[in-house]
């Protein structure tokens, strides 16, 4: 570890931020998981726009990439039509 008193702030504020990256991001994955399970259709389409509003946060804050969040997005959407549609047939 450094000795200038400038670097030691610099540590003790990146340790501070990555653990509140990791927070959000593990948040937001625990909220995918529970979006992916289950099969209450209704639940889970108020549930996708909460949940691409954390992604993009996300995305945001550059914790993860914006294709990543736009990937994710799109997948949790097929996800939910598809679950639709076999309710429908």
């Amino acid at each position: 570890m450094a000795n200038h008193k400038a670097t030691k702030k610099d540590v003790r504020q990146s340790a501070k931020r990555r653990e509140r990256n990791r927070y959000y991001g593990k948040t937001t994955r625990n909220a995918i998981r529970e979006l992916r399970k289950g099969t209450e259709v209704a639940a889970k389409e108020e549930q996708l726009p909460l949940v691409a509003s954390q992604i993009d946060k996300l995305a945001k804050r550059g914790i993860i990439h914006k294709n990543k969040a736009a990937n994710l997005k799109s997948k949790l959407a097929k996800h939910i039509n598809s679950l639709k549609a076999a309710a429908q047939a």
